[in-house]
């Protein structure tokens, strides 16, 4: 069975790279460019989800600043895990195909892809700490894990296994961490200079707008 799929895989993998090989130069650049600029639309997620978490609750501060730290335990996870299977990347095992990547040197394994995991890891760590960034999250971890595929640096099946390994870690971690991380916060929030890093002005500690002050000055009854 597992000679199946790396067959069916290994031939995807090869279509794809003989596909590639006829593009234009520029667009062969820019997929190189991209494998590893999608990973930066993470951090600025990152720091979205932490912007507007801020007016939510103390949970979802926690949650969105420990999203980072989630995708690194993930990245660990999966550098583990590829260190027992030392399977060859397509370059190194295809050598009749020129692919848009670099071939790295034998010993720099391919499964799982430690990209691919990175992109499941952080999108998983996102939307646990907000649900409304799902789809453009998910959106980039599985053009991160395509991509890879693209420029010949992987298989499919390391895509597919990164994505899910780090999207199962970061949320294992990110939910094992809540309690903690929602502690933290409201420790931050009660030191008064650090409060406007986890509280949006006017925020309360559990999401709610406070109630409005009265209106100052004297109320008269109509006579």
């Amino acid at each position: 069975m597992v000679s199946e799929i790396f067959a069916v895989s290994a031939a995807w993998s090869r279509a794809v790279i003989e596909f590639t090989a006829g593009l234009d130069p520029w667009v062969q650049q820019a997929a190189y460019l991209g494998t590893d600029l999608f990973l930066g639309v993470f951090a600025v997620l990152f720091l979205a989800a932490w912007w507007r978490a801020r007016s939510h609750s103390s949970r979802a501060v926690g949650l969105a600043l420990f999203a980072p730290v989630a995708t690194v335990v993930a990245y660990a996870v999966s550098r583990t895990v590829k260190s027992f299977f030392e399977q060859l990347r397509p370059c190194q095992a295809m050598t009749d195909l020129t692919t848009i990547a670099t071939c790295d040197p034998i010993g720099d394994w391919s499964f799982p892809s430690n990209h691919a995991a990175i992109a499941g890891a952080a999108a998983a760590a996102v939307v646990v700490a907000w649900r409304r960034f799902a789809v453009v999250a998910v959106v980039f971890a599985v053009l991160e894990a395509f991509s890879r595929v693209f420029v010949g640096a992987h298989y499919p099946h390391d895509v597919t296994v990164g994505l899910l390994v780090g999207a199962a870690v970061a949320t294992l971690a990110s939910l094992a961490m809540a309690r903690p991380m929602t502690a933290v916060v409201d420790r931050i929030a009660a030191t008064e200079r650090l409060r406007p890093l986890v509280r949006a002005e006017g925020a309360a500690a559990d999401g709610v707008e406070p109630p409005a002050e009265p209106a100052s000055g004297n109320t008269y009854a109509r006579s």
